[in-house]
Parts: structure tokens; sequence; C-alpha cells
């Protein structure tokens, strides 16, 4: 028999979030209600539509006040809580949790950031009505589960919340979009011009659509070549294309209209984008260094095309390229660029952690291109440090005095490399209480192979006993049995980084022996970790044991490879990219044999391969001109 879900909400001006929120749960609960602290826009209009059970609140400044009450009003079974830009994906069902029968559900929040990028906490978010649970604290309300733990029992949803708070507006484009597709399929019937019909594929391009947005796109330009749109048409029909697996057709769109369209630095940054995806890193080189000679400009362009953002483009490729001086240097120009936007950042300190960067020299970097001129800004730094868990959180958060939650200041105690600070937050575990934080209370409890913290963690990482045998074998001395799983293979592989960052490296080692000793197939992974961190030599050796029991694996061979390059090993890097050309025929390959030719200035060869390139990838725009160039110099 089914449980019946009161969902309880408090609310003010939420009307750009509120409908999404309350149309993916509304076929989830039995009621639906509302508490409005204040709105003057929109937000009641909308609330409306769902529910009659609507009560104004006067505000008193006390979060959990107002949720307590929204609660009283609640005549379900159960309770549910969200805030309004929070929403279900398609297919929750939360009759599946309760058929449990648990007092509380903790969810995993699905934060959901600018760039892609997201961060999941949890939080208790369905919970068994008339029992006794309430709100706490004005601020960062929380129900009165934990000084009652023993008293209610609770496991972890198997539904996630999506979180778009985070967000700039794409979620609301997206949902604009939605809105909007029937109106534009009804104008496009009546008069499918070619603006009509383009703006049919914006739809579907906004929706994600691609294939759609292909078929109206090209409807579009037969009908109309010399619109003022084409040059955005274009771009946005090569990466449709792109995205439906058509590179070749998506670059020969590209490598014409920038002929056609010189000044759109866009669509050159979607071109080198299209090709660094593929790992034509020569061509995305050229386009983006096109684009910072361009600048900002076009009939359409983002913010940082021609700058910051091709900066950071050519960034990651050199960093995949092992080209780690000119990798540096592209991050710091784009911190001279654009030091206080978030992302930029953070994609410097991360990096920063990879070359093992002295936090002297990381604090002359933030000091010099990043302002920090007001407390939002504080915030972000704060922010990027503690995500990053990088040793700088420690030092800024006693800089400035920062008085903020008591897990914060754990975490930054945990990474700031001194074992005696690290040692007293042995006493403050209790504040590494979610699945956030979790993977940071094994690292604490590794480092000091405490074992008091085994009920947290098996019940935060939701493990089971033949999981948990193995997390507790990490703590003896004697070798890991059992299969691991791909969820605790993600698991202790991260607890190797964290050693590493933290500067525990006979940890480290203890850990990759263990892991190493259960399965030889490890040593790839180690690797991995270890040239992710710089750690060549030892990955070098270690690859070199594992080559010559193992000759014909194309990813350790190419890892290996990389590192003589790196390491300027060239003959050794010789002999294992041409290993890796009889085992992989991927553009990347001989992109990979030319640079080393390149490095070594061995001109013959890097004829004969490029005469190779050329007859197997048309779409390599760079190999002609140059195997035309030595040709000359050879004659």
């Amino acid at each position: 028999m089914n449980k019946s879900v009161s969902l309880c909400m408090i609310v003010k001006n939420e009307q750009q979030y509120l409908e999404r929120c309350l149309e993916s749960a509304q076929h989830l609960v039995n009621e639906i209600i509302i508490v409005d602290t204040g709105s003057s826009d929109g937000t009641m209009d909308i609330a409306k539509k769902y529910t009659k059970n609507i009560h104004s609140y006067d505000w008193v400044n006390d979060f959990s006040a107002a949720r307590n009450f929204a609660i009283e009003q609640a005549k379900s079974d159960y309770v549910l809580v969200m805030d309004a830009d929070e929403y279900f994906e398609a297919g929750v069902d939360l009759q599946e949790d309760l058929k449990k029968d648990y007092d509380y559900y903790v969810f995993n929040i699905n934060n959901h950031m600018k760039f892609n990028r997201s961060f999941i906490h949890t939080a208790v978010r369905l919970f068994r009505n008339h029992i006794g649970l309430k709100y706490e604290n004005r601020l960062h309300e929380h129900l009165n589960i934990l000084e009652n733990n023993s008293k209610y029992s609770g496991v972890v949803s198997a539904s996630t919340i999506q979180h778009v708070g985070y967000m700039d507006e794409k979620i609301l484009e997206e949902k604009k979009h939605k809105r909007n597709l029937p109106l534009m399929k009804l104008e496009v019937q009546e008069n499918p011009t070619a603006y009509n019909l383009y703006n049919m594929g914006k739809t579907y391009f906004g929706m994600n659509d691609f294939k759609k947005a292909v078929s109206y796109f090209q409807k579009s330009y037969s009908l109309g070549k010399d619109k003022v749109y084409i040059p955005e048409l274009l771009t946005k029909l090569a990466f449709a294309l792109h995205e439906t697996g058509q590179f070749d057709d998506a670059v020969g769109i590209l490598v014409d209209a920038t002929r056609i369209f010189p000044s759109e630095t866009e669509m050159k940054y979607i071109q080198g984008v299209i090709y660094a995806r593929n790992g034509y890193f020569k061509d995305a080189e050229t386009c983006f260094h096109k684009c910072i000679e361009l600048g900002d400009q076009g009939t359409m362009v983002t913010e940082g095309s021609g700058s910051y953002m091709a900066h950071l483009q050519l960034a990651d490729m050199y960093e995949k390229t092992n080209q780690l001086d000119k990798s540096y240097s592209e991050r710091i120009s784009a911190m001279k660029v654009k030091g206080n936007a978030a992302h930029v950042l953070q994609d410097y300190l991360q990096f920063s952690l990879k070359i093992n960067q002295s936090s002297d020299e990381c604090k002359q970097i933030i000091e010099e291109y990043y302002n920090l001129n007001t407390i939002e800004d504080l915030q972000n730094l704060m922010n990027i440090l503690y995500s990053l868990r990088h040793s700088l959180l420690n030092h800024y958060l006693s800089k400035f005095n920062i008085t903020t939650e008591p897990h914060i200041h754990t975490i930054a105690k945990i990474y700031s490399k001194d074992k005696n600070l690290m040692r007293t937050t042995l006493e403050d575990i209790n504040n590494l209480s979610n699945r956030e934080n979790i993977q940071d209370v094994l690292l604490l409890a590794y480092v000091f192979k405490d074992k008091s913290v085994m009920d947290k963690i098996q019940f935060a990482m939701n493990l089971g006993i033949k999981e948990m045998k193995i997390i507790k074998q990490l703590f003896e001395d004697e070798k890991m049995t059992g299969s691991i799983n791909t969820s605790l293979q993600n698991v202790l592989f991260t607890l190797c980084k964290q050693l590493i960052m933290i500067e525990e490296f006979e940890l480290f080692q203890e850990l990759a022996q263990k892991l190493i000793d259960h399965d030889s197939k490890n040593v790839l992974n180690i690797c991995k970790i270890l040239s992710e961190y710089r750690f060549d030599e030892l990955a070098i050796d270690m690859l070199v044991v594992m080559y010559k029991e193992s000759p014909n694996h194309p990813e350790m061979i190419r890892l290996l490879g990389d590192l003589c390059l790196r390491n300027n090993y060239l003959e050794d890097a010789e002999l294992f990219y041409t290993k890796l050309l009889n085992l992989d025929s991927s553009y990347e390959a001989y992109e990979r044999n030319f640079r080393l030719y390149e490095s070594n200035n061995d001109k013959e060869a890097m004829m004969k391969i490029g005469k190779a390139m050329m007859e197997r990838f048309r779409s390599a725009a760079w190999v002609q001109p140059v195997y035309d160039a030595h040709l000359l110099s050879f004659n």
C-alpha cells in the first residue's frame, strides 16, 4: 500500500524557478503546501496552478520557524521538503524508497554550476510525519536527527534532487525553448521562411536535440545564404553535426565558413573546440591562437572566446600533449585577462596542485591577479580552495580570520600538509558528517589508522559487508581480498590522489602496493595518478615492467611514450610511439609520432608520416602546408 506524501515548501519571489519544481513533483505527492513569506512577483499565481493549500507567513528571520510552520500543515504519512530552484528528473519514484519504511531518507542534491560543472551534497528531504522531527537553527536549518540518531532510522534515497541555484541562465533558456516549442512548430508550419527554420533549429539546439537542429539549420541555409545570421547558423550547424558524430562534415563547414567570415571569433573558437575534442591538437592550437589575435569580435561572440577562454583551451591542450611550461604560461595569461572569473582561478589552482607549485608561489599569483575587493570575491576564493581541497584554504581562513561552518575549518586542517594540525581534526571528525565530506573522513582515518569511523563511512558511502571488509583491510597489515566494484575502486584511487596532495608518500606507496597486489591491472591506474602529479620517473619504472609482461597494451604504451617524450627520452619515446602506431591507427597516434619527429628535427620521418596523415585524415588542415614546406626545404 502506498504511503501518502506532503510536499512542503517555503517561497518568496520564486517565479523564475517554481513551476519547474512543482511540475516535477506534483505526481509524486498527495498534497502540496506552499508557505509564502512575502512574494511580490508572480510566485503565487504559479503556486495556485498546483494547489489551494497556500499560506502567508510573516518572515521572522528564522528559516526553521517557516519550515516547521509548513510541516504543521501536512496531513500525509511523510513530508517531502524542496526549494523552488530544485526539481526531480523523470523516472523518480518515491514509493520505492518508502517501501523500506524508514523514518527519514537522505537525498543526493546535484548542484548544477556554470561551465557544466556540478557538485553533490546530501540532506534529509523526506521524513515520517508526526514523530517529533522538526527543523532547528535560524540559518542553515536542519532536522533534529543528529541528537536523536538512535531514535530514528534512516537510509540513502535511490533518487536525486537537481538544484540549479548555482547556475547561470542556461537552464532557464532550455526551459524557455521547451515552452516555446509548440508555438515555433506552428510558426514554421504556417510560414516556413529561412528565418523561421533557423529559429526552429535554434530551439532544438537549445534543447540539445542536435539531430533535429541539423535538419532545420540545413533547410534554413538552403533558403537564405545571404542572411545576417548565417555566421551563427553555420557555427551552430557545425557544432550540432559534431554532436551527432559527423566530425568531418562539421570541420568541413567551418574550414570553408572561416574563410568567408574571417573576423568571426566565435566561429574560429568552435572550430578549435571541435578539433581539440577529437585530438587534432595542432589544428586546435592554430585556431585558438587566431582567436586571441582576433579578440572578442564578430556578429556573435561569447565573452572570452578571443581571450581568456582561448588561453584556457590552449592550456588544456598543452597539458594533454605534455607541454607543461606552455600549459602553465597559458593559464597565467588567462589569469591576467580574467583572474576574478571563478573558473579561471579554479583552473589555475587545480593545475598548481598537479605540478606541486609551492604555496608561496600560488599566493603570489592570487594576490597579483585576483582582486579581493568584496566579500563575494573572498567567498568565491574560499569556495574554490575548499572544492579543490587546496592547502591554501587554511592560510586564507587564518589571514582573514574567517568564521564559517566547522566542517570547512576541519577540511582546511586536513589539507594543510601539517600532520600535527591534521591530528587535531580527529576530535572534529563529527563535523564531516555528510556524503560530500566522507572521502575526507576516509583519508583522515587512513592516515592515522583510526577505525572508530567505520560506521560513519559505511552509512555515508552506502557500502555493503563485502565492501566494508575491503575498507577495513586497508587499516591492517594484510593483503586485500575479495572483488572491488567500480564505485569502491573510484574511492580507493581518489584516496591515492589525496595522499599525494597531503604529501603522505609512504602511505600512498603502501596503498598503491596493496591495490597492485590485489590486481596487477591496477598498475596502469596508479601510473596515471603518478603521471598526473608529475612523479614521472616512478611511473616510467613501473610501466616498463608492465610493458615486458604486456607488450601490446595500447593505453599503457601511449602513456609510456608520453612520459618519455615529456622527459626528453626521445629514443625511448620513438620506440613506444612506433609500437603504438602498429596497435592504434587513430589520428592522435599519428600526431604523437609527428610531434616526436619534430622534437628530433627528423625531417625525413616527418615527411613520411605527414604523407600518411594526408592520405588518412583529410580533416587535418595543418598537414598539407607543413608537408609542402618541408618538401621545398628538401629541394
